[in-house]
């Protein structure tokens, strides 16, 4: 059966990557292909040198001022934007109980998980459990126990996470994410053929994907890079969100 893959760079630490996980989810229940469609999560840190866990004295907004060289007053304005466009897709976004860590454990655990066939879950439950609970999701134990609630074996979270499991794996995709080259997440490459950047609307989404399908049909060898289908929608990169 003729399918279309979906790849989808993004990261945990990343509002407009939920955002666009709605919106991408939105697009493909009204793409009449759907049962076609594989979508795999691929890894991006957005700080790959911050600790496990960052410093909870300091605030979301006080580091969104820091990075974009703002007064907190403007990057509290830039949080209620979020949250509202966040609230219109039916996520709830809790900027005030966030845990900023490292996300590289996550990536690994996302790595398992898509061999468990449970990835779409797991990504979920740990977007939600950061994002909206406060979850500190540097920590192991704590991944441990997300994704156990999302249908892996904690133990064996446990076990991979005290090795270097799948630490190829999350290198290969940041390697190709720069190879691509890009810059902010979320991030689609779809059938290969189109890149879309930053959480655009679900019907733009779907309007790629239908194009992606159509045009594999015609041609079956899809090109070494995707092109460039939509003007950059809003994003998160190493310097922050917009």
């Amino acid at each position: 059966m003729k399918t279309l893959r979906v790849d989808v760079w993004s990261d945990i630490a990343c509002p407009w990557c939920y955002v666009g996980k709605r919106r991408l989810e939105a697009a493909l229940a009204r793409f009449p292909r759907r049962d076609a469609v594989e979508v795999v999560w691929r890894a991006f840190e957005l700080d790959p040198a911050a600790k496990r866990v960052q410093d909870a004295e300091v605030s979301y907004a006080e580091r969104l001022a820091r990075k974009y060289g703002a007064s907190v007053a403007k990057a509290e304005g830039m949080i209620r934007q979020m949250t509202e466009v966040a609230a219109a897709d039916g996520l709830e976004l809790h900027f005030e109980k966030v845990r900023p860590g490292n996300t590289f454990d996550a990536h690994r655990v996302l790595h398992l998980a898509a061999e468990r066939g449970v990835q779409d879950a797991v990504k979920e439950r740990l977007l939600r459990a950061y994002m909206t609970e406060g979850e500190a999701i540097g920590e192991p134990e704590v991944l441990a126990r997300l994704a156990g609630e999302a249908g892996l074996d904690p133990a064996e979270v446990r076990e991979a996470l005290a090795g270097d499991a799948f630490t190829r794996e999350v290198r290969a995709d940041e390697a190709e994410a720069r190879a691509i080259g890009i810059t902010g997440v979320p991030f689609f490459a779809v059938g290969g053929r189109y890149g879309v950047s930053g959480a655009q609307p679900a019907e733009a989404l779907l309007g790629v994907l239908q194009r992606a399908w159509d045009e594999a049909a015609d041609e079956p060898d899809a090109p070494d890079a995707p092109n460039q289908a939509l003007a950059e929608e809003a994003a998160c990169g190493p310097d922050g969100c917009a």
